[in-house]
C-alpha cells in the first residue's frame, strides 16, 4: 500500500520526493530503495508490492536531478552529496518504519552508491542488496575520453549531455522498453561531474572490496550490456564471505524487470529473510 509522498531534506537544502509503501499489517522490516540513472523511485512499484506482500516495507525516493526531485537533471555537486542523501533516505526509513530491521537496496547507479555507502559508512543495516550495479561499463571509455572529462570537471561540472542508454538492454520484455520511452519523468541526461565521480567511485569500491564488513547481495545478470557483471564478479571475489553473488543467465541490466521478474524479487526477498536478525 503506497503512502501519501514525503519529503526528505538534502544538506543542501533541496527538497526530495519520496514515497513509501507499507503492508497491510506491521512491517517485519523495511527497505530503502536507491534508484538509478535517468529513472525514479515509482518505477519499483512492483517490487514494493512484492516486499508488501511478504511483509516488508520499503521507501524509495528520487534522486536530486532526477523525477519529481528538483535540481539539474543527471547532475549532482557531489559525489559526497548523493551519498549524505542516501544517509538521509536511509534515517527517514528508520523513523518511518521504527523498530524493524533495515535493508539497503540500490540499483545500477544506485547500487554503486549503496556498496559505497557500506565501505565508507558502515550504516546500522540488516543487509545491503546491489543489483546491477554500476562499477564498470562493460567496455571502459578511452583514456582520451576519460582525461577530457577530468578536464571539463574541474572547468565546467555541470555541462550535460545524453546517457547514451542502449534502451533495448533495459530488459528482454518489450513492454517495459515502451514503459521507460513513455514515461514522463524518465530523463537521458548525465554531467560531466557526475560521470566522472561515479567512475571513481566504482573503480574505489573494487579496491576496498576487501573491507566490506555487512553482508552484501550482489545480483547481475550475464547478459547485462550497462553494466559490468565482470566488475561484480570481481568486486565478490575480493569481498569474501560478506558477500553473496547471484548471476542470472542470459538476463539484461533490470533483473527485476525481466519476464522472471517474480523468481528474481523471490530470491532478493529470500536473502533478505535469510538476514533478519533472530526473532524477527
Amino acid at each position: 500500500m503506497s503512502t501519501p509522498p514525503l519529503t526528505i531534506q538534502t544538506g543542501d537544502n533541496l527538497k526530495l520526493y519520496a514515497r513509501a509503501w507499507a503492508p497491510e499489517h506491521a512491517p517485519r522490516a523495511a527497505v530503502c530503495l536507491v534508484h538509478g540513472l535517468g529513472e525514479h523511485c515509482g518505477r519499483y512499484e512492483h517490487v514494493a508490492q512484492a516486499f508488501n506482500a511478504a511483509g516488508f516495507a520499503m521507501l524509495g525516493f528520487d534522486h536530486r536531478g532526477h523525477g519529481q526531485s528538483p535540481g539539474a537533471r543527471g547532475h549532482t555537486p557531489s559525489y559526497e552529496a548523493m551519498l549524505d542523501d542516501v544517509s538521509r533516505a536511509l534515517q527517514a526509513t528508520q523513523q518511518h518504519f521504527p523498530d524493524v530491521p533495515v535493508f539497503l537496496y540500490g540499483h545500477s547507479m544506485g547500487g554503486n552508491l549503496v556498496i559505497n555507502h557500506a565501505l565508507r559508512l558502515r550504516p546500522p543495516v540488516a543487509g545491503v542488496i546491489a543489483t546491477s550495479p554500476w562499477l564498470r561499463l562493460p567496455a571502459p571509455p578511452p583514456a582520451i575520453q576519460m582525461s577530457l572529462a577530468r578536464l571539463m570537471n574541474r572547468i565546467y561540472p555541470q555541462m550535460a549531455q545524453s546517457n547514451g542508454l542502449e534502451l533495448a538492454g533495459l530488459s528482454r520484455d518489450p513492454q517495459v522498453i515502451a514503459a521507460y520511452q513513455n514515461d514522463p519523468l524518465v530523463h537521458d541526461r548525465i554531467s560531466v561531474r557526475l560521470a566522472v565521480e561515479f567512475t571513481e567511485a566504482g573503480e574505489w569500491a573494487l579496491q576496498h572490496a576487501a573491507e566490506l564488513s555487512l553482508p552484501l547481495l550482489l545480483v547481475h545478470g550475464s547478459a547485462d550490456r550497462l553494466t559490468s557483471h565482470r566488475a561484480s564478479q570481481e568486486f565478490a571475489a575480493k569481498a569474501g564471505e560478506n558477500c553473496t553473488l547471484k548471476i542470472w543467465e542470459g538476463f539484461y541490466h533490470e533483473t527485476h524487470n525481466e519476464p522472471e521478474k517474480a523468481q528474481v524479487i523471490a530470491y532478493n526477498l529470500a536473502w533478505m529473510e535469510a538476514h533478519l536478525p533472530a526473532g524477527e
